[in-house]
């Protein structure tokens, strides 16, 4: 298929941004804030997204908490409160509507000074959106209520405007943890290498040295069980090699004198040498993080539903209230006093305190609601975009199976010998080996007979005595070699499924077979069929070969399958499903998985897997099952019908409250103090809560 040049859209959470304020940068999210492209840092163990968030999350949450400290008095010295409470005469004394404003000073320039930055910042950018729509309304309240103070008549909107405030710090607080650490992914897959490496030396012996010393043509020492530090070439001794983190390969590689070998996977029952071949940016890993950086730096960022409303709902304050003051001043002939409170109220009962919590409260509720059910939520605006979500790509290896090896089919030949009974001579024989294959055999059986005089069949199988009889368990290649005739067509099945096959030998004769591959999770299976009823493709992304991969497709019932994709080609894999014009989301666990889960339109790792493939996913399952990439999907859409119905009602009830406030219904006795109107903008916020609270997730 052609190559998909398509530039996916996704808030990409690592980039740097572009509005300072006291030396802190706003990002673009449902209040507004603006992100820019992250400026091309290529320091994998540099990057400081991290640090940018994790200040921009204490600063306001710094903010929040000073201000709702400012908040209490301004509240209890607040006329209206006082009124409602029946205070009036405790907490009054002389002077205090100057501590009031005081207070409340210090609250606007405070808490306040983000949003008004932000006015700036949007009006030179020529994008007004929630910055300016806060700015506008804190600035109309206080400004109004510091006149009155100081003469004019009317009523101050202290409270409104604290209250105002603090609840925009939250919802940002909120925003900020929720886009907070996307930007690990380079430092994981960096933490992947072993620090040190035993270089061999020209005498024989071995010394530690970090691998940064490492040059090509060295030769270094990988014990049993150690990571292999670069990537290099077999040139002394045998072992099996576990790729899966690194290739997507289930099965644990055999590796002698000419194999390749690749830094950061891990080495098994041997003692190899290797001679160094690539390192630093070269390696395979460093390749690896160029292309999770650049999958990550191609998206650019989607449209935020409440900084659109935002805009609307700041035309319609700022024409309301100017229509309100021309009205009543040019037309009806009322005083300037009565005039401007009806231009406040306006502008006040547009204030956006429901708007503002809309999106953030859901977001909140989603979040803490999917970390319940083990669904950890990274990255927001990806996790909303689930809801469009038309195709799935599942990695093969840890994610749809289990990753390791287990037995799938028994086979007995003779007579006598049912299929349990062949299982437990192979598991006997197989508890000496460390083998892959051999534990998967093993771990069938429950309690294995005892076996003597074992011994192992170098690159063929083991052999042993089991109650007084010769077992041997071994390859197809041991009865080549043996011209042993072995011809049935349930072998040539497995074998065309890709499945692995061991023959039990049994005093010479051969008693049967057993068929291996890697375990299929039990719930892969209703997952792709509940993916299915939701109208969404189900396929599959293996470095495996085709005859596995066709035999999984075929097991679980995926719509399509790619086997034999090396690593670096997974991501144009992804791509290449982008260019039908799918909107697509990747979920795999291994380090090979990185590149394609950032280039997914939504990223899903499962939590057993990789840091790596974790810290480069939006969204990760921590119980490493399928369907919980179905209660995602579910909880995504749910979310988005709640944002929906918040932003409707936020910004729907200004259709009844703007014009009781401005004075249609003047003439009937009708009119809107301010105080009204504070209050319907809180129970709006009320009602935004509790909608918030109804969210459920369906699994």
């Amino acid at each position: 298929m052609a190559e998909n040049t398509h530039k996916q859209r996704r808030g990409d959470s690592s980039k740097d941004s572009s509005a300072q304020h006291e030396g802190l940068e706003m990002h673009e999210g449902h209040g507004g804030m603006k992100q820019d492209d992250h400026k091309k840092n290529k320091s994998h163990k540099g990057h400081k997204g991290g640090d940018h968030h994790a200040h921009m999350v204490a600063d306001f949450r710094k903010r929040f908490w000073i201000s709702l400290g400012a908040t209490v008095p301004i509240l209890a010295l607040s006329p209206m409160i006082q009124a409602f409470l029946g205070f009036k005469q405790a907490l009054g004394f002389p002077g205090d509507i100057y501590v009031l404003w005081g207070l409340s000073s210090f609250l606007f320039f405070y808490g306040g000074w983000p949003f008004l930055k932000g006015l700036f910042d949007e009006l030179a950018k020529k994008q007004p959106g929630m910055m300016t729509l806060i700015a506008i309304a804190i600035t109309t309240a206080y400004g109004y209520s510091s006149v009155v103070v100081f003469g004019l008549s009317g009523k101050v909107f202290f409270w409104e405007l604290a209250t105002l405030i603090d609840i925009m710090l939250l919802g940002h607080w909120i925003e900020m943890k929720s886009v907070m650490g996307a930007s690990r992914a380079l430092e994981e897959l960096a933490k992947l290498m072993p620090s040190d490496a035993h270089k061999v030396m020209e005498d024989g012996s071995t010394e530690d040295v970090p691998i940064e010393e490492l040059k090509s043509g060295d030769r270094v020492l990988i014990k049993p069980g150690e990571k292999v530090p670069v990537d290099g070439e077999v040139v002394e001794g045998e072992s099996s090699v576990n790729e899966a983190m690194l290739t997507g390969e289930s099965k644990p590689v055999e590796k002698q004198a000419g194999s390749k070998v690749i830094g950061g996977s891990i080495n098994g029952e041997g003692s190899i040498t290797t001679e160094v071949q690539k390192t630093g940016k070269d390696s395979f890993l460093s390749q690896m993080i160029d292309l999770v950086e650049r999958a990550q730096q191609s998206k650019s960022r989607s449209q935020d539903l409440a900084n659109r409303a935002a805009l609307w709902l700041t035309v319609v304050a700022l024409t309301g209230g100017a229509v309100t003051l021309i009205v009543w001043l040019a037309l009806l002939g009322k005083d300037f006093a009565f005039a401007l409170e009806r231009t406040v109220t306006v502008m006040v009962i547009t204030c956006p305190h429901a708007l503002g919590l809309a999106v953030p409260l859901v977001v909140a509720v989603s979040t803490a609601l999917a970390a319940k059910n083990g669904l950890l939520i990274r990255d927001r605006a990806s996790f909303e975009k689930g809801r469009n979500i038309q195709a799935i790509i599942f990695d093969k290896t840890g994610t749809l199976t289990k990753g390791e090896f287990g037995v799938t089919d028994t086979v007995s030949f003779a007579d006598g010998m049912d299929e349990k009974e062949l299982l437990k001579y192979a598991a006997a024989i197989e508890t000496h080996s460390e083998h892959p294959i051999a534990k998967g055999i093993t771990d069938s059986v429950e309690k294995p007979l005892r076996v003597e005089n074992f011994k192992s069949i170098p690159g063929k199988g083991a052999q042993g005595k089991v109650d007084g009889r010769e077992v041997k368990v071994v390859s197809p290649g041991f009865l080549k070699e043996n011209d042993i005739p072995m011809e049935d067509e349930r072998i040539d099945t497995f074998n065309t499924q890709g499945k692995t096959v061991v023959f039990v030998l049994i005093d010479g004769d051969i008693k049967g077979a057993i068929a291996l591959a890697d375990i299929i999770r039990a719930e892969s299976k209703e997952a792709i069929s509940k993916l299915n009823e939701m109208g969404i493709q189900c396929m599959m992304l293996t470095g495996d070969n085709n005859l596995v991969a066709k035999w999984v497709s075929e097991e679980i019932g995926l719509d399509e399958y790619f086997a034999e994709v090396l690593p670096r080609d997974k991501a144009e894999k992804v791509k290449e499903i982008q260019s039908r014009g799918l909107v697509v989301a990747m979920t795999g666990d291994g380090v090979n998985d990185a590149p394609a889960l950032a280039q997914a339109d939504v990223g899903i790792a499962i939590g057993a897997g990789t840091d790596v493939a974790v810290q480069t996913a939006d969204i990760i399952l921590v119980h490493s099952n399928p369907l919980d990439a179905v209660a995602i999907i579910g909880l995504s859409r749910a979310t988005y019908r709640k944002i929906m119905q918040n932003l409707a009602w936020a910004t729907g009830y200004n259709i009844f409250a703007i014009p009781l406030a401005a004075g249609v219904l003047y003439t009937y006795g009708i009119l809107l103090s301010p105080a009204m109107g504070a209050v319907l903008m809180s129970l709006s916020t009320v009602i935004v809560a509790i909608n918030a609270r109804f969210l459920k997730i369906v699994k």
